[in-house]
């Protein structure tokens, strides 16, 4: 589908635009005199050592975490008990919404007013005096609400636009094909007459069976709600995506530049903990958004690389990059804000409350009670990782 294609090239687009903006500002920050930082240069040579075997664990830990994480779902549709409409499904799906919005509130969010408050940014300017963490979470909600119904009508219009177009096309197919049978068939004994009424009507009876069949398969027949659905997740699939490449290359590269092992030991376990159930929650929206095969993939290999290549990207400019410096906390300070606001809007609206307000969820009480406990197991456990990442 070319709609879907084109979402998977912006997502794509936007991560390295991502990555070029992080760059420049990591690198500058060498030549701004960090706070309390040296930029790199005070990093014994011993732990520099030490540091570089742990980011080669990382790189290939959060790699495969991630990918076993995405593609769980994904796999899971030849598994009877993992289909996208059964209790298993509604349960991981819960727990993996949970898990991205501990990250969003729990993990991204103060870190952001960590970085937009820090004493190393400049004294006169507004950084002190205005929560920009906030608003920049809040316009990350609001953007990703405008995106979201944008994107879904648009969607929508087309998709009908289409099938109305293909639905029309059928009917006067029809149409023609019984206006050619209903033609005298020219003289003839009463025998030919009747043999000629037979053949009109038994056609033009076949002509109205075709043209019904190709009407509903014009306008999707009974899975048109079907349609719309997939629709809907296919929106939901690649804004989630683009929030979690926009946190994901931030910690790739923090990780990549960091020198201290005693850092960089918790963080390889937390964040592949942390990539493998973000990864299950972006799995079952792309399950439910019924991808084509190669939009699947791509999509799959875009969310298990973005975090190793940020942490390649760190590693080569961990020389010069000062993470304290006014550049770099400004920049990741606006864009983890930015990403907290689009994950925790994407938990709360298009993957928790869809979920809850099921009509199978909301016909069953334990099925209920489930999804609760394991929306809040997952939240649980991912804030908990808060004490190592």
């Amino acid at each position: 589908m070319r709609s879907s294609r084109a979402a998977v090239l912006v997502l794509t687009a936007a991560g390295v635009l991502l990555s070029l903006l992080l760059v420049p500002a990591a690198v500058r920050a060498d030549d701004g005199g960090g706070c309390g930082s040296d930029g790199g240069g005070g990093a014994a040579h011993g732990d520099r050592a030490r540091a570089t075997p742990l980011k080669i664990a990382a790189f290939f830990s959060i790699l495969v975490c991630g990918a076993l994480g995405c593609c769980l779902p994904v796999l899971g549709r030849r598994v009877p008990a993992l289909r996208a409409d059964g209790d298993v499904f509604f349960l991981v799906k819960a727990f993996a919404a949970g898990v991205i919005l501990a990250t969003g509130f729990i993990h991204i969010l103060p870190d952001a007013f960590e970085d937009l408050t820090s004493e190393c940014l400049p004294a006169g300017g507004p950084w002190q005096d205005f929560p920009f963490a906030g608003f920049g979470a809040m316009v990350g909600a609001i953007g990703t609400l405008v995106v979201d119904t944008v994107a879904t009508g648009y969607f929508t219009r087309v998709h009908f636009k289409s099938a109305a177009g293909a639905a029309a096309s059928a009917a006067a197919a029809v149409g023609d094909e019984e206006k050619q049978l209903a033609e005298p068939h020219g003289d003839g004994g009463s025998s030919g007459n009747h043999e000629g009424h037979v053949h009109v009507h038994t056609h033009a009876t076949h002509g109205h069976a075709h043209g019904s069949a190709a009407l509903v398969a014009a306008v999707g027949g009974g899975g048109d709600g079907d349609k719309e659905h997939a629709l809907r997740h296919r929106v939901i699939a690649q804004v989630l995506e683009l929030g979690i490449v926009v946190h994901s290359v931030i910690i790739g590269i923090s990780l990549g530049a960091s020198q201290d092992p005693s850092t960089i030991k918790p963080l390889v376990v937390a964040l592949s903990f942390h990539q493998m159930f973000e990864g299950m929650g972006l799995g079952g929206c792309i399950v439910q958004a019924k991808f084509k095969a190669r939009s699947i993939v791509t999509m799959v290999l875009f969310f298990c690389l973005t975090t190793p290549v940020g942490i390649l990207v760190g590693f080569g400019i961990s020389s010069v990059y000062d993470e304290t410096s006014p550049t770099a906390l400004i920049v990741e300070g606006l864009l983890n804000s930015v990403a907290a606001g689009i994950l925790v809007y994407m938990a709360l609206v298009d993957l928790l409350a869809e979920e809850f307000m099921n009509p199978k969820v909301q016909s069953r009480g334990k099925l209920q009670l489930g999804i609760n406990v394991s929306m809040l197991a997952g939240a649980g456990l991912m804030s908990m990782l808060a004490k190592w990442a």
